[in-house]
C-alpha cells in the first residue's frame, strides 16, 4: 500500500510517496513562488506528484490515497481552500483542480492539522487517542486530535491555539488581537525578546554570538549564550520557556490529551524545553492529583510530519 502526500507551503511545494509503515520512499519539490494563480500552483503540485511517484519506481495507479496539507482555512469535505493569506487563495476548489490534472481524488486539510495527524499516526503521538501538536515557528501552530480524529470546529477555523491570549493588553499579534500566545512563544517572538535583551545588556555574550550584528540574531542565540553561562541569555530563555509553558498549561487544561508534542526548530532544544515545561505544567495542571497525567514530548518526524499526515488524511473520510 502506497500513499502520496503534498505539503503546500508558502515557500515550497513538496510531494512524498509514503509506504504503509510511514516511510517516505521518494520526494519531489518545487518553489511555490506565490502569489500566482491557483491554476499555476495546481500545475506544479501535479508535476511534483508525478515526479515523486516516478522516483519511487511506481505508477500513479499504484497509489491508494492522495492528500494535501495547505495553509489557511479549508473545507475538507468539499476540497476547498476557503482562505489562505500565505498563498493568496480565496474559495479555491483545489480538489477539483487536482482531479483534473491527475485523475485522482485528493483529500485536503489545514497544514498544521496534517502535521499533527502525521505525528499522531507515526511520531510522538503514535498509540494515543487524544493528542495535541504545537509547532513553534514563525507563529504558533496547533493541531488537535480527539478520539483519533482531527478537531477543527464547526467552521473549520478551530484549534488556532496560538491565538489564545496569555497577556491581557499585551503586544500586538498579526491576527489583530493583543497578547496572543503566538506573540510571546513563537520563534519570531523569541528573536524579538533576544534583541530587546541585547540592547538592555550591551555586555551580553549574545552580541559576540551574532557577530555584533543584531540583525543576525536567531532563535538559538539566547540558548547558545545561556549554555556558555551568559546571564542575559539565561534570562531570555527562562522567560521564553515560561511563555511556552503558560500556553501548554492552557492546552492541557482544555483538552487533557495523553501527549502534547512540541515541534518547530526550537524543539531541537529537547529536554532543555520539555523538562522545564513539564515541571511548570505539573503545578498548573487541573488534574494534578490524578494518576494519569499529560506527557510533554518533542516532535519525532520533523519536516516530514506534514507529508506523512497528508498522505493518510483520506483514512478519515472513507
Amino acid at each position: 500500500m502506497y500513499r502520496l502526500g503534498i505539503d503546500l507551503g508558502g515557500t515550497n511545494i513538496v510531494a512524498g510517496v509514503v509506504d504503509e509503515n510511514y516511510n517516505i520512499l521518494a520526494k519531489s519539490s518545487v518553489k511555490t513562488n506565490s502569489p500566482r494563480s491557483a491554476g499555476e500552483i495546481a500545475d506544479d503540485m501535479a508535476k511534483v506528484t508525478f515526479d515523486a511517484i516516478e522516483k519511487a519506481g511506481l505508477k500513479i495507479d499504484d497509489i491508494d490515497g492522495f492528500g494535501m496539507g495547505t495553509p489557511g482555512s479549508v473545507e475538507p469535505e468539499n476540497g476547498i481552500i476557503i482562505y489562505s493569506n500565505n498563498i493568496g487563495f480565496f474559495n479555491v476548489d483545489i480538489a477539483t483542480m487536482m482531479r483534473e490534472r491527475t485523475g485522482k481524488d485528493f483529500y485536503i486539510e489545514n497544514d498544521a492539522n496534517a502535521a499533527a495527524y502525521g505525528e499522531f499516526i507515526a511520531g510522538a503521538g503514535k498509540g494515543t487517542k487524544n493528542f495535541v501538536a504545537i509547532t513553534l515557528g514563525t507563529g504558533v501552530g496547533g493541531g488537535v486530535i480527539i478520539d483519533g480524529k482531527i478537531y477543527s470546529g464547526s467552521n473549520h477555523a478551530g484549534a488556532e491555539l496560538g491565538h489564545s491570549v496569555i497577556m491581557i493588553d499585551g503586544v500586538p499579534c498579526t491576527c489583530g488581537r493583543n497578547g496572543c500566545w503566538e506573540a510571546y512563544a513563537s520563534a519570531t517572538a523569541l528573536i524579538r525578546q533576544t534583541k530587546q535583551a541585547m540592547i538592555r545588556y550591551p555586555d551580553s555574550l549574545m552580541w559576540q554570538l551574532c557577530g555584533n550584528d543584531i540583525e543576525k540574531v536567531s532563535g538559538i542565540t539566547a540558548f547558545n549564550a545561556m549554555r556558555q553561562g551568559d546571564t542575559a541569555g539565561k534570562m531570555v530563555v527562562d522567560k521564553y520557556i515560561d511563555y511556552i509553558s503558560i500556553g501548554i498549561a492552557n492546552v492541557v487544561n482544555t483538552f487533557q490529551p495523553e501527549i502534547v508534542c512540541i515541534g518547530g526548530g526550537i524543539s531541537k532544544e529537547g529536554k532543555t524545553l520539555t523538562d522545564s515545561i513539564t515541571n511548570f505544567v505539573k503545578g498548573e495542571d487541573y488534574a494534578r492529583d490524578l494518576e494519569k497525567r499529560v506527557q510533554i514530548k518533542t516532535a519525532a518526524l520533523g519536516n516530514y510530519a506534514g507529508i506523512i499526515g497528508a498522505a493518510f488524511i483520506s483514512d478519515l473520510y472513507k
